[in-house]
């Protein structure tokens, strides 16, 4: 009995042993590091500046009401249509009516007081004329009277001073009439531009296109009364020419000392997800914005919209070429970033004076440094001392001639059976990475 115990335990005693052993096994399986790696690749490095734009037309007119009044009827586009959303236009097109009764009586009343203002001014001649033919006759026996004189008693004294008295009276006669009659012209003058002033009004009352373009947006209705104040109401949105149009792009502060005018620009819109469309830079506006202390300028690129496909305000994301290299050697961001553990560094390596605290050179748009990439060498990595050029959001051009298209730089690392990747930035793509396990 004491023996079949014995044995029982033992077998217990085994079994626990082999159980945890195995458990230990796979565990120590699982853990196994396995480097991630990627080819260095040949080609051209494009280095681009990312932003978020809208779609603007190039000539925009804001069509508005000189007058207030009622909108009583609409125009007729170049189709013959009521003028509305979408309708082609040309210039002088007729796009609204106001109701033109009081300004049409401005006008009748305006030009009955310029007849007024005409008729006086013939009466003010006329008095002017008699007053004139008054100071003749008045001057003339004023003349007689001072050659007579009063030395001998021909004249009396007292009717001597009534000639004299009569002249002068006569001649500010004319005088008054003379001014009479320029008051009477500077009135009909006055009248004259009253009527203008009237019959411009009238004619306000007829909105016509200033422009030849395509109506984006009214903003009135038929009935709706528009009040003319300080500010013009605005009646229409007029877009010039929609076969070309812009892209507004608000580009960081930090990105914008790398656009040029002239620069090329790539961009897509939602809209046409399978579309890439090109533009260039025509403008880079200087009044910045701030919002929450980011600072941002707007940098207009120009493009052509043939059959007006881009429709204006769309939202676009833009890529702005800032800087280019053709047939040069490339690797992944991330294997310019990986730093491997001293234990993983190949020993005769690590003997040179690489560590873990390796750290390869800032990887920035358009700058230049060094850098170090890592070679799987049997169960070690090795390093490779690299010149870092050109480098945009997945790639950067290396300088060597230790390294050959095809070579296989470490990009990160993961345990095996293990999804994740140590020292593999998550959100960069790799497409040419492969595994290499180490023992």
């Amino acid at each position: 009995m004491k023996s079949a115990l014995t044995w029982l335990l033992a077998v217990v005693i085994v079994a626990l042993i082999g159980y945890f052993g195995w458990h230990w096994w796979t565990s120590q399986a699982k853990s196994r590091t396995m480097f991630n790696t990627a080819p260095v690749r040949k080609g051209n490095l494009l280095a681009t500046v990312s932003a978020t734009g809208t779609l603007e037309p190039r000539e925009v007119v804001d069509i508005g009401a000189e007058v207030s009044g009622t909108i009583t009827s609409f125009g007729k586009d170049a189709a013959g249509h009521e003028v509305d959303y979408d309708s082609p236009v040309r210039k002088g097109t007729v796009l609204a009516r106001i109701d033109p009764a009081l300004f049409a009586a401005a006008v009748a009343q305006t030009k009955a007081s310029l007849a007024q203002a005409q008729a006086n001014v013939k009466v003010a001649q006329a008095k002017l004329q008699g007053y004139q033919a008054a100071y003749v006759d008045a001057l003339a026996d004023w003349q007689r009277a001072q050659k007579i004189g009063t030395a001998n008693g021909a004249l009396a004294i007292t009717q001597y001073d009534a000639y004299k008295s009569t002249a002068d009276q006569a001649k500010a006669n004319v005088v008054n009439g003379q001014a009479s009659l320029v008051a009477a012209e500077a009135a009909v003058h006055a009248a004259q531009a009253s009527l203008t002033t009237a019959q411009i009004n009238l004619a306000y009352c007829t909105i016509t296109s200033p422009v030849n373009g395509v109506v984006i947006d009214r903003r009135v209705n038929i009935g709706q009364t528009v009040a003319s104040s300080f500010s013009t109401p605005s009646l229409f949105l007029i877009a010039e020419d929609l076969n070309r149009i812009q892209v507004w792009a608000s580009v960081n502060e930090a990105d914008i000392g790398s656009i040029k005018i002239g620069d090329p620009v790539t961009f897509t819109i939602d809209a046409f997800p399978n579309q890439t469309f090109r533009g260039t830079v025509a403008q880079i506006r200087l009044n910045a914005t701030m919002v929450q202390n980011v600072v941002t300028y707007t940098v207009v690129v120009d493009t052509a919209n043939p059959g007006g496909k881009l429709l204006p305000y769309l939202t676009a994301q833009t890529d702005f070429l800032v800087a280019q290299r053709k047939h040069v050697l490339m690797v992944p961001n991330a294997a310019l970033r990986w730093v491997p553990l001293q234990s993983q560094i190949l020993p005769a390596a690590a003997t040179t004076g690489h560590s873990t605290t390796t750290k390869t050179a800032s990887i920035t748009k358009n700058a230049a440094g060094r850098g170090t990439l890592w070679v799987v060498d049997g169960a070690y990595v090795r390093p490779v001392s690299v010149n870092v050029g050109l480098s945009n959001d997945y790639d950067t051009e290396v300088i060597s001639n230790h390294v050959k298209p095809g070579m296989e730089v470490v990009i990160g690392e993961r345990q095996v059976g293990s999804s994740s990747s140590a020292g593999t930035n998550p959100f960069i793509p790799h497409p040419f990475a492969h595994n290499k396990k180490t023992p």
